[in-house]
């Protein structure tokens, strides 16, 4: 949501802003503190999970390529523009979304 409400204020600047999901990617991400079923089920699905390598991707797909160069507000996923979550593209919610973010860093309605 935050990224569209960005990609629509940022229209017409030359600036993009874009929206992705990495894959389940088998990192040390909250390794400390790893709840008991992750800990039973991590060892069975690990092989199933992106290397880091390949879960960074899209992101340098983002950054690097001249395919996308000028598109904003998508949501990519496997290097691909994919729809995202129904609820993710509720204006509504993202304008209340849009000014709670604004208030809570000093910007108020002229964020």
């Amino acid at each position: 949501m935050f990224t569209y409400q960005v990609a629509g204020r940022l229209e017409g600047r030359r600036v993009t802003a874009t929206v992705l999901h990495p894959g389940v990617v088998s990192t040390g991400f909250a390794a400390e503190d790893v709840p008991l079923m992750w800990r039973v089920l991590l060892p069975l699905i690990r092989p199933w999970l992106k290397s880091p390598e390949r879960g960074a991707a899209t992101s340098i797909y983002l950054a690097s390529s001249w395919e996308v160069q000028g598109i904003s507000g998508r949501y990519f996923a496997n290097s691909k523009p994919k729809t995202s979550s129904k609820s993710s593209y509720d204006r509504a919610a993202a304008k209340r979304l849009w000014q709670v973010s604004a208030d809570l860093v000093g910007r108020g309605s002229n964020g």
